[in-house]
């Protein structure tokens, strides 16, 4: 059987999900339907879903071993330059449809098999390092801004818990739509990148100096009720994840009397991801990298996303 190098999940560990992650050798990308390509992976990233299926959350051990990565860049079967959209249709899903690495094999390998319309063109003048960072973490803040969001009917931001994947996204693409934008950070030294990515940077629970028409909210308990404080009148409160807890309490008084909108949301379509593409191709909006690592160290760059010290996207060069 042909064969491909890949990092996958070779057992579930919630303690220690490093422990539970392998790169070596896995089975070349098969067909579900006559539909699926497959695409030579040129460029990846991690994400948090990475680590938190090494650690069993949406896998069970009859999935094993499964190849993880929700993103890539790569060449279409005709040698196209294509962004792989990563969400795929899954009947026996209860949603209808996952993400790669949950039913299907992911990105993090040498191919990755998907629909022929989960190929979205890669615009001129984006990199393949820059458009792997866009189809989860991006997509999810471009979704949380836009559609839920309707950013474009405000003029202030807050992001909680800037420094990850979707909330820089957020607080970048928000700076490059002209808001206003507040985003707080344990770290002070995030801080200041977050500053120099246009955005005000506070500390958490800080009082700001307006409130907000949109909330974008990844972390959870920890901050919800600074997010119901800062928002506006109207205000939506946008949430993809629950980082710091995901059983907050929750003033229903101030969501009543403020009419204020708490929305949750996950990833986006093909579309929303063709828009993204296009406005930063359009803006010059260029994802924040932490670092570009060769996928011969892929288990570095698992133990830098692990360790909390990542600022924006890791990303990994599939020809290195």
């Amino acid at each position: 059987m042909p064969i491909m190098r890949a990092a996958f999940a070779s057992r579930l560990d919630d303690d220690n999900p490093l422990a539970a992650l392998t790169v070596g050798e896995r089975p070349e990308p098969v067909h579900p339907d006559a539909d699926w390509v497959t695409v030579q992976v040129r460029a990846s990233s991690l994400n948090h879903h990475d680590l938190w299926s090494l650690r069993g959350v949406g896998l069970t051990e009859a999935q094993l071993p499964m190849i993880l990565g929700c993103d890539a860049v790569g060449l279409d079967p005709d040698g196209n330059e294509v962004v792989v959209y990563p969400v795929v249709p899954t009947p026996g899903d209860p949603r209808g449809v996952s993400i790669l690495s949950e039913h299907f094999p992911g990105t993090l390998a040498e191919r990755v098999a998907v629909p022929r319309a989960n190929l979205v063109p890669l615009p001129e003048g984006l990199s393949l390092t820059d458009a792997a960072c866009l189809p989860t973490a991006w997509l999810t803040a471009w979704r949380m801004l836009t559609t839920k969001g309707r950013v474009e009917d405000g003029d202030a931001v807050l992001v909680q818990g800037a420094g990850g994947g979707v909330a820089t996204a957020a607080v970048a693409l928000a700076v490059a739509m002209g808001k206003r934008v507040y985003a707080t950070s344990r770290d002070a030294a995030k801080r200041d990148r977050i500053a120099a990515l246009g955005a005000t940077a506070v500390e958490p629970g800080a009082r700001l100096p307006e409130r907000v028409d949109v909330v974008i909210e990844t972390v959870g308990a920890a901050t919800f009720d600074h997010s119901l404080k800062s928002a506006a009148p109207m205000a939506r409160i946008v949430v993809s994840g629950a980082t710091a807890g995901h059983l907050p309490t929750v003033n229903l008084r101030r969501v009543f009397a403020m009419q204020l909108e708490i929305l949750g949301t996950s990833m986006g379509t093909p579309g929303e991801l063709y828009d993204l593409l296009a406005f930063c191709a359009e803006r010059q909006v260029r994802p924040v990298v932490d670092s570009v690592v060769p996928f011969s160290k892929v288990d570095e760059a698992f133990a830098r996303l692990h360790g909390g010290e990542a600022f924006g996207k890791i990303v990994l060069d599939h020809t290195a």
